[in-house]
């Protein structure tokens, strides 16, 4: 592996999520201006407006589109015009 490659200030940083409250705990290069205390460890904090726990791909809640419908009613009003 390359010598020099990777930034000096590579560390565990904390990220919270401000629509649930939840925190997780990730290496990166960040810079953070507010710290947080997790089971006696103080560290960097970086708030976030949106993760995989709260997004809506990844909780479920996200509406499913009903392209064949769609297409089918597309076909019903514009599909004969040619009769």
């Amino acid at each position: 592996m390359k010598q020099g490659v990777h930034p000096a200030n590579y560390r565990p940083v904390a990220f919270r999520d401000m629509s649930n409250d939840d925190t997780f705990i990730t290496r990166s290069t960040i810079n953070a201006k507010e710290t947080i205390e997790i089971e006696g460890v103080t560290y960097p904090l970086v708030k976030i407006e949106i993760s995989n726990t709260s997004h809506p791909f990844y909780t479920g809640k996200q509406k499913l589109v009903d392209t064949a419908g769609r297409v089918d009613k597309y076909m019903s009003r514009y599909g004969n015009r040619k009769k």
